[in-house]
């Protein structure tokens, strides 16, 4: 089992930044990866930006150049750097992982999301 605990969000100034962070316990060496969604009102969840356990990374195209995600395996610990934020970019922000089931198929596991919200 994997449980993980999202904070870091609150309020921001467009323009502004805000560093998320995702502490992970349980079966640890397990996980696959790591990612960051988000859902903002009346929108679909979305992965913004993710990090495999080699450390491959990747992001939506909406965050790109603005949003940095990272990891720091003895904290047990993946961040989500936001800088130069938009109004656009208000949702609740959820950390996920993905561990093998170990029949051959994958397990998913969230966070309980943390409220960003850019305003002025």
């Amino acid at each position: 089992q994997v449980q993980l605990v999202e904070s870091g969000g609150g309020l921001v100034q467009p323009g502004g930044s805000l560093r998320l962070s995702c502490v992970a316990s349980g079966s640890i060496t397990s996980i696959y990866g790591t990612a960051w969604y988000r859902q903002a009102p009346g929108s679909e969840r979305e992965l913004i930006a993710g990090i495999t356990k080699g450390g491959v990374t990747n992001y939506a195209d909406s965050v790109k150049g603005r949003f940095t995600i990272s990891r720091d395996n003895a904290k047990n610990t993946v961040y989500l750097q936001m800088n130069t934020l938009k109004v656009v970019d208000t949702a609740v922000y959820y950390c996920n992982a993905v561990t093998p089931d170990g029949s051959g198929g994958l397990l998913e596991y969230w966070g309980q999301g943390t409220q960003v919200t850019v305003s002025s």
